[in-house]
């Protein structure tokens, strides 16, 4: 029973862990979707910051150099998604692809060129890193069963950057409802010939979505390579913005259904990592391939389900030609 409890703990302390890419990514692109720009460049974004993030901590030796490093990168490719959708009236979802391939490609030819490690960086140690945190009594608390164990496991031990994703989700709920920018913003997915009409600039307004996006996809991606592993590997990101975009279309465009999908995501994936040469009763060992794909194939079927129930903001995709 001790054993079971155990390992319930400590599959859901990987949840949490897992979980905290994809809500900073979702978060992201919850500010672009609802500014009525289609951010399928959450993946570029975050591989982007990701390997700056990773290059200027292996650099620099600092992890908050490169936290700042990772911001930027995904910033300018969020300036240059809105370049060519909001200023160009460019497709969306061409633009975002477009991102993805190039920065999956610049990535590795950077890496080989600049440490010779087959497109990797160096590993990262001590200050370059993101380290756990201990919070208050947890070492005291570890040896008391039940909520002990919680605490020290689930609550306590993670880096800086797991507990700004939870402290993010009711930040951006109260950015989105209760001040007047998220009205705006709100407005301008809704209906941006209105907004125009009052005065309000629906390019601004949107460029201002995408920077917010890319600051949070910045956050997402230097978790990858400066938290929750040492160094960069080739395309590390492994489709987590495709999942933080799935998680989004499945909590209605709204933060707290958005971090229940990405946490159900993250169990996934956490289970699918101690299933793997595991031997299930009546079934026997699973091939490792399709353990590894229990995440996304959870992922379709969700939005099989459900995605047809969402209402999307209603000028989503559609660019905005100021008429004169």
């Amino acid at each position: 029973m001790a054993d079971s409890f155990l390992l319930v703990v400590l599959l859901a302390a990987a949840t949490v862990r897992g979980a905290a890419p994809l809500v900073l990514a979702a978060l992201g692109g919850l500010f672009a979707e609802r500014s009525g720009v289609v951010d399928i460049a959450l993946e570029g974004k975050m591989l982007a910051a990701a390997f700056a993030a990773a290059a200027t901590a292996a650099v620099t030796g600092s992890a908050w150099a490169g936290l700042l490093a990772g911001i930027a990168a995904a910033v300018f490719l969020a300036l240059a998604h809105g370049f060519a959708c909001v200023t160009h009236h460019g497709n969306q979802v061409v633009s975002g692809m477009a991102l993805n391939i190039t920065v999956s490609g610049l990535t590795v030819v950077l890496g080989y060129a600049w440490f010779h490690e087959g497109g990797q960086t160096p590993l990262l140690v001590g200050a370059a890193r993101f380290g756990p945190i201990e919070l208050p009594g947890a070492a005291a608390l570890a040896r008391v069963p039940g909520l002990g164990l919680i605490y020290s496991q689930i609550v306590s031990g993670h880096n800086i950057l797991v507990y700004l994703a939870a402290a993010a989700v009711p930040a951006v709920a109260w950015l989105l409802y209760r001040t007047r920018f998220g009205l705006r913003l709100r407005a301008v997915g809704e209906s941006p010939g209105a907004v125009d009409t009052a005065g309000i600039s629906v390019s601004t307004t949107r460029y201002q979505a995408l920077v917010m996006s890319g600051v949070l996809c910045g956050l997402s991606g230097a978790y990858l390579s400066t938290a929750h592993h040492a160094s960069f590997i080739r395309d590390m990101s492994a489709g987590k913005g495709y999942l933080a975009l799935a998680a989004l279309i499945f909590g209605q465009w709204r933060p707290a259904p958005t971090l229940a999908a990405c946490l159900l995501f993250a169990f996934a994936d956490a289970a699918q990592v101690r299933l793997q040469g595991t031997p299930l009763p009546l079934v026997g060992v699973v091939p490792m391939q399709l353990i590894q794909a229990l995440p996304y194939v959870l992922t379709v079927g969700l939005l099989a389900g459900f995605v047809g129930r969402a209402v999307a903001p209603r000028a989503i995709g559609v660019p905005y030609v100021k008429e004169r």
